[in-house]
């Protein structure tokens, strides 16, 4: 039975076990479901006509876990507003899902300084604020009744191919994988778990405040993530359970090495989007389990990672899942490989995770019915991410519906090529895309971050040696950047080195010939 977030919660009404932890403060379940109360009390003091919406715009502090409990228990929807947006984006966000009044703090305030969201915004760190919630003080511990289906939170996705949506995130979206998670990894309350990706996004809600909610256990809050900052903390809390989205392992992996980085408490670290290596590293050097799953922040598929999974592929589908050609809606033909292990037919195995049963987990986007209907085709959840399978049922991810390149007439996906080019010692991260083919179609362009080891020079020859590296997917240009564009999500915004294409201060080398040289 899918349970919702407010049951989560009420089960630790009279726990005295610590259940949050932020710098030098900490609360016990008990203390959290009490506060919880109180906010939800203010919470409905609050409300005005219309959707009972909240605008959060806070870090990962205490008061978000507050007003996450809060609204579970009052029935308020809350909103997830992304820091990292800014002047008229940030007041469209607002605008488009309704929100009543907006929660930040001093740190945040400057960001609605001057913007028309036509409601108030109260800053949870200061006496007014305090004076405030002291009037709610003591009330009582009376959930609105919940159902899995009804919704408790809207969180934005990253917006890497536009305005970013907003999903619509049901109890049962959030307190399921937070249930399903803790079993899997068999937490309890002896465990902490260590919640640094940000809270207004879903993979910490769902891999991260929700297992340690469902677990019992202790959730150790970070203020923001910090590569240098994540071994420290894990001594100091005791972590045992981590998770991430996008690029913090390799942040953490660029930390300098020591010899004791293993002699930790960490044991399990779950996320997805990190690279092969990435995972096998971190394992290594600090002594624990990684495993990198599926899934995204509509919900629609999720792929778990089996024992038995090779090396680059995502696992085996589940029931109801399938790779389907998006132009035609039918299945798409196994990939085929060369003795080298290159892909020879990308064209035909290569399609768009479709969950074929129906929405899955997704619920719809918030005031985007054009969205939704896209997502939502023939009763089937297209997921937007492409795939292809092998012949022993793997799913092996190929990139987003974005990421086609047509060089020379042929369809290309770029996670092939990224993967490939992360094999090489010295690149640390690598973003493949399109730029203009003077004639028709596209060029294959590579964005790389790397050791100060690299030389361009060399690479050609190292690419030659990789096998199953066609002979279109070459990059044409590389571009040697400090570091790539990303969300608050750690996902890299491909639009705008696409955007930007040889346009750069940063160093471009083109392929001329066997090697790779300055672009004048």
């Amino acid at each position: 039975m899918t349970p919702t977030v407010t049951e989560l919660l009420l089960n630790r009404t009279k726990d005295e076990h610590c259940g949050l932890r932020f710098e030098d403060r900490s609360w016990s379940w008990a203390e959290v479901v009490r506060t919880s109360a109180q906010y939800a009390s203010l919470l409905r003091s609050l409300r005005g006509p219309g959707p009972f919406h909240v605008g959060v715009l806070l870090g990962n502090v205490p008061e978000f876990a507050f007003l996450l409990g809060g609204a579970a228990l009052s029935g308020a929807v809350l909103v997830g507003l992304n820091p990292t947006r800014r002047g008229e984006a940030l007041a469209r966000d607002v605008r488009l899902t309704d929100c009543q009044v907006i929660l930040t703090d001093s740190a945040h305030a400057d960001l609605l300084a001057g913007l028309d969201l036509g409601v108030p915004v109260l800053l949870v760190d200061t006496p007014p604020w305090s004076a405030l919630l002291a009037e709610h003080a003591g009330a009582e511990i009376a959930p609105v009744a919940t159902d899995p289906d009804d919704l408790l939170v809207l969180v934005f996705t990253s917006g890497t191919g536009g305005d970013p949506k907003a999903v619509r995130c049901t109890h049962g979206k959030i307190a399921f994988p937070g249930r399903m998670l803790a079993d899997r990894f068999e937490l309890t309350s002896d465990d902490v778990a260590y919640v640094a990706m940000p809270l207004f996004h879903s993979n910490a809600l769902m891999a991260g405040w929700a297992v340690g909610l469902a677990a019992g256990a202790t959730i150790a809050l970070r203020r923001r993530f910090s590569a240098s900052g994540f071994l420290p903390d894990v001594r100091e809390f005791g972590v045992t359970y981590a998770n991430y989205v996008g690029k913090p392992l390799s942040h953490v992996l660029a930390t300098a090495p020591r010899p004791d980085d293993a002699d930790n408490p960490l044991r399990v670290v779950y996320g997805n989007e990190a690279n092969e290596q990435d995972v096998r590293r971190f394992a290594e050097r600090f002594g624990c389990r990684v495993v990198d799953g599926f899934g995204s922040t509509e919900g629609g598929i999720a792929i778990p990672r089996t024992p038995d999974t090779p090396p680059g592929a995502l696992g085996r589908l589940p029931d109801g899942v399938a790779v389907l050609d998006p132009d035609t809606g039918n299945p798409c033909a196994t990939a085929e490989f060369s003795a080298e292990g290159q892909l020879l037919n990308p064209g035909e195995a290569i399609g768009e995770l479709v969950n074929t049963t129906g929405s899955g987990w997704f619920a719809g986007y918030y005031n985007a019915p054009d969205a939704d209907a896209d997502r939502m085709r023939h009763g089937m959840y297209w997921s937007g991410d492409l795939a292809y399978l092998d012949a022993e049922g793997f799913c092996h991810f190929a990139g987003r519906t974005a990421d086609w390149l047509r060089v020379d007439g042929e369809n290309l996906a770029t996670a092939p090529i990224e993967r490939i080019l992360l094999r090489h010692p010295e690149i640390r991260e690598a973003a493949v895309y399109a730029v203009p083919d003077p004639k028709t179609g596209d060029q294959v362009m590579a964005t790389l971050v790397t050791t100060p080891a690299f030389t361009p020079a060399e690479l050609a020859d190292f690419l030659a040696e990789q096998p199953d590296l066609g002979p279109k997917q070459w990059p044409r240009y590389i571009r040697l950047a400090t570091d790539l564009p990303r969300t608050a999500t750690h996902k890299i915004l491909k639009r705008h080195l696409m955007a930007e294409a040889l346009n750069t201060q940063d160093p471009v080398y083109h392929r001329e010939d066997s090697t790779y040289v300055p672009r004048p």
